[in-house]
């Protein structure tokens, strides 16, 4: 049974229709890529299943329950986490401290106060050893570089104790070193059993951690399928590069 499914999942914005009929569903344990040019409805997708923004149509079930119509802190609480393209935190606070706040976002009857539960501390702590910033609990979130910021974001993501995340762009604004650190974090995370559905323009990542590729475009699918078909599909090609592409007719969005 899939963890994640959606059954015609449309968003209008007024006359706009970021996300139209999208049908698709994620199996446990998958890493799951969505990609797309700038404005094809990605975020408005992850947004949708979030809860941030309610879908405009259609169904969307978690672990074979529907919430299309839950608010995003139920949804977190039932064991979907997310992060954001841009990183987000209390830079005013320690990393423990950012990591408690999320954490306490996703447990029932917890809301962020002055003081936690041992159980929170203990899966904060977890979670920041996980990410590889077990020796930075002290430190400011304002302080930390980009990369830093977003290993700070997937933690406070799992401390929530969350079955499926929600990765968007856990990629962007990083340089070639950094992104393959990211890949080998995410692949450590994706090891412990976690189901990853994530949002990426950056090709070289996606291929080395997706098990499975959407394409979609304006809101519709183009394909689905492997790595190794989907990025060598004519109508992917097309949809990245047009007919008469830079790289030539048989360049392929992992070229770009």
């Amino acid at each position: 049974m899939p963890i994640l499914e959606c059954q015609k999942v449309s968003k209008a914005y007024g006359g706009l229709l970021a996300v139209s009929d999208l049908s698709f569903a994620v199996e446990p344990g998958e890493v799951y890529a969505i990609v797309g040019p700038n404005g094809a409805g990605k975020t408005s997708l992850f947004d949708c299943i979030s809860g941030v923004n309610a879908a405009t149509s259609g169904v969307i079930k978690f672990k074979d329950r529907e919430i299309q119509g839950l608010r995003a802190h139920q949804i977190g609480r039932l064991g979907l986490a997310r992060t954001f393209q841009t990183t987000v935190a209390f830079d005013s606070q320690t990393v423990l401290a950012n990591v408690l706040v999320g954490g306490a976002f996703g447990r029932e009857g917890e809301y962020p106060t002055l003081w936690f539960k041992h159980q929170a501390q203990d899966d904060a702590l977890d979670a920041l050893a996980l990410c590889g910033m077990g020796g930075q609990q002290r430190t400011l979130a304002g302080q930390l570089p980009v990369l830093a910021r977003k290993r700070l974001m997937l933690a406070t993501a799992l401390a929530m104790r969350p079955q499926m995340l929600l990765l968007d762009e856990p990629f962007g604004g990083l340089n070639p070193v950094e992104r393959a650190q990211m890949i080998e974090l995410i692949r450590i995370v994706a090891k412990t059993g976690m189901t990853i559905l994530m949002i990426e323009h950056v090709m070289k990542a996606v291929q080395a951690l997706a098990d499975r590729i959407l394409v979609i475009h304006h809101g519709q699918q183009i394909t689905i399928g492997p790595p190794s078909k989907v990025l060598r599909d004519p109508r992917v090609v097309e949809v990245y590069l047009g007919n008469l592409g830079p790289m030539g007719p048989e360049a392929t969005p992992a070229d770009a």
